[in-house]
């Protein structure tokens, strides 16, 4: 798997959020945006991944850094789990076709068929500026988000 290259445009992609609308990385441009991909909607790792970020995300919003979420599982699916969890940030589903924008980010396990843990932060041009792929079982930190935003803000 080979990730975007830091200093670069990652692909542009097109995914519904939790009510079937659209939502593209170029059309978020003008300010950064953080990329989270998660494997499974309800999983443990991931829901404490994202509840993290939802109890923090004044640490985004303060930076003007929105946060998206990307899986593979269905839009229904993510959608449940935003209104079971209050997740106030977007979930977009990779559903179909199948992994094509983990696919394209380096992140979708084929063996599994879901995207494995990776995160991308893309500057208000559109620019890769920080990224980190965990292994299976492994959660990201809320203190790498903080350092990379604090850096992107500072830069």
């Amino acid at each position: 798997m080979t990730t975007p290259a830091l200093g670069e445009a990652p692909p542009d992609f097109s995914l519904p959020d939790t009510h079937g609308t659209p939502v593209t990385l170029s059309g978020l441009r003008g300010g950064p945006t953080v990329l989270v991909f998660v494997p499974f909607a309800f999983s443990r790792t991931c829901t404490g991944e994202l509840c993290e970020l939802r109890d923090n995300i004044a640490d985004f919003e303060s930076a003007g850094v929105h946060v998206a979420v990307i899986s593979c599982d269905p839009q229904h699916s993510l959608r449940a789990w935003a209104t079971q969890e209050g997740f106030g940030f977007d979930l977009l589903s990779d559903f179909w076709p199948h992994g094509e924008v983990a696919r394209a980010y380096g992140v979708f396990d084929e063996a599994k068929g879901h995207a494995v843990r990776g995160s991308f932060l893309v500057d208000g041009d559109g620019i890769l500026r920080w990224s980190v792929v965990n292994p299976p079982g492994r959660a990201r930190e809320l203190s790498d988000y903080r350092a990379a935003v604090a850096a992107l803000v500072a830069a």
